[in-house]
């Protein structure tokens, strides 16, 4: 094979591929390429918190994917951004952390995954952050590479609106990934001093001097290159020419949900009837490539508030924007340091439920779609979504070229479970919002609004509105069975030296955001590689690559 060579190649620089780029070339005898299909990170609007409402649509850092028709959701394609620059979605996404439940990292275990049960990933949570705020308790870090800081400023809405949640039951709390998950207060952002922390931040700047680590932008990965049953390479576009690049101990798969399985079906490995539909020739027939897709829908309830204290009115004025820019510049406070997503709510909805099922996301501002323009008036957007939906999509190849973008189908609503979800959570969105002293402060329902009243109006409503929060997972499943993708090690099942380690390995959908969680899988997958090249005794095969040609 005429070609770079390197011991690692690392596909995607988002969340789970930085962590491993960091880690795995922390040893200086260990050569890493990383390969980012989108460019750096300059662009302005991706470090300012708020900016995620422009990032949201610009094709230049967004693969800005759509569904196909969804045949539950009025045949609507829904928009999914996903994040095409370095630090992938973590440097476009709402800035939110959360760990999800210990119940649902248990539950992996539980289906036969050895080593990722709560108590076994929790030392990987701790070792990734920084979190200032919350140095003295056991669960949080202080020293780890994604600094965490908690929303500090207080909001006279929000501050009704935990009120009100309070008076529901629900009380309040200074941390969802603490002991409890269950309660309402402010959230934990990847943001620090008004800036954010994306895992480029985090985890590519503090190693990018490092001569073994070559950070390779603007290069797709089409296919990964297979010896046998060994991965030996990856080939890639750069500068419109394909070149072949070689890795010698092995490749790691952190596309994400939606492009680590698109790459192991053009490379052969993936069901093998829709392969030969396409003319790919069957390297491993693996009917669950591409499967078992998850992601978090979301149903956005918006109000007109009769007071002028929102982000709406902020916006829209131009001494609201010059206040805005100097609360910022001057002191790194204000919406612009913190973002749209302020406040959050896990708690118990069906009955049964033994640990929070439903989440809210609080904004102080509206617009008629995530990422939007302001509405004209002063708003607030309580955003619900069921934490662990039953439905289950899949992902599809639209043809054997590599570089065409797959086929989504969420399958959004297919479950009767998660039909009964939606007319519930949004029903309890309205009780809150009719609770004081929150609803001291509404003038109106905006949306879904009161025409609509029965279950049925509320179902239609969710179908026609209803979009993604941006957490599709499960496409590369991970288990102990032999129909599983991946094995508990990460292992791509029938394929030496390949390894997945992104959101697609999640066996279920964790509940909440899945951008830590990321880092996460990367961190534990970083650990078990090198152990695994350690008992093989690969330290004697390094390879010591030339200096790459095409470099940050």
């Amino acid at each position: 094979m005429d070609a770079q060579k390197f011991d690692f190649i690392v596909v995607g620089a988002g969340s789970a591929g930085c962590a491993l780029a960091n880690r795995l070339s922390a040893n200086p005898r260990t050569t890493v390429a990383l390969f980012e299909a989108g460019p750096r990170d300059r662009s302005f609007w991706i470090h300012l918190p708020i900016g995620y409402g422009r990032t949201m649509w610009d094709s230049a850092v967004n693969w800005k994917f759509y569904t196909e028709p969804e045949p539950q959701m009025a045949g609507r394609r829904i928009y999914w951004p996903r994040g095409r620059v370095l630090g992938g979605s973590s440097s476009i996404n709402g800035l939110i952390v959360i760990r999800g439940q210990p119940e649902d990292y248990d539950r992996w275990a539980h289906l036969g995954n050895n080593g990722w049960s709560w108590n076994e990933v929790l030392p990987y949570f701790i070792k990734l952050e920084s979190n200032l705020d919350l140095a003295e308790d056991q669960l949080h870090g202080s020293n780890g590479p994604l600094q965490v800081s908690s929303i500090n400023e207080r909001h006279e809405l929000i501050e009704a609106f935990i009120a009100a949640a309070n008076r529901n039951g629900i009380a309040r709390t200074a941390d969802f990934n603490g002991r409890v998950q269950e309660g309402v207060g402010y959230f934990q952002l990847t943001a620090c001093n008004g800036w954010r922390n994306s895992a480029a931040d985090a985890y590519l700047r503090p190693a990018r001097t490092r001569s073994n680590l070559h950070i390779f932008t603007n290069a797709q990965v089409g296919q990964i290159v297979l010896a046998g049953n060994r991965a030996a390479g990856v080939t890639c576009r750069i500068d419109g020419s394909t070149q072949t690049i070689a890795a010698m101990r092995g490749v790691i798969l952190a596309a994400g949900a939606i492009q680590s399985p698109q790459l192991l079906m053009v490379s052969g490995i993936g069901p093998a009837k829709e392969l030969q539909q396409h003319g790919i020739a069957v390297k491993i027939n693996r009917p669950s490539v591409g499967r078992n897709l998850q992601d978090h829908l979301q149903y956005r309830l918006i109000y007109r508030v009769n007071k002028p204290i929102t982000t709406n009115d902020l916006l829209r004025s131009w001494r609201g924007r010059c206040k805005l820019g100097i609360d910022w510049l001057l002191r790194r406070r204000g919406a612009l340091a913190i973002g749209i997503n302020q406040a959050g709510l896990f708690t118990r909805l069906m009955p049964g439920a033994k640990t929070p099922d439903i989440q809210f996301h609080v904004a102080t501002l509206s617009a008629d779609m995530a990422g939007g323009e302001v509405h004209d008036f002063s708003g607030v957007t309580l955003s619900v979504c069921q934490l662990r939906p039953e439905s289950r999509g899949f992902i599809t190849l639209a043809s054997p070229d590599p570089f065409e973008r797959p086929r989504i189908h969420a399958n959004y609503l297919s479950s009767r479970l998660d039909r009964d979800y939606a007319v519930a959570s949004i029903a309890f969105a309205r009780k809150l919002a009719r609770t004081s002293p929150f609803a001291d402060y509404i003038d109106a329902e905006v949306a879904p609004g009161p025409q609509v009243e029965s279950e049925a109006d509320i179902l239609d409503f969710a179908r026609n509105n209803g979009a993604t929060i941006f957490h599709p997972s499960g496409t590369c499943r991970m288990g102990a069975d032999e129909e599983a993708v991946v094995d508990p090690r990460l292992r791509v099942r029938g394929v030496e030296r390949l390894w997945v380690a992104d959101c697609s390995i999640m066996p279920a959908l964790v509940s909440g955001n899945t951008n830590v969680p990321a880092m996460m899988i990367a961190e534990k997958a970083a650990d078990m590689i090198l152990q695994e090249c350690q008992q093989h005794n690969a330290g004697s095969e390094l390879c010591l690559a030339e200096p790459s040609r095409i470099a940050i």
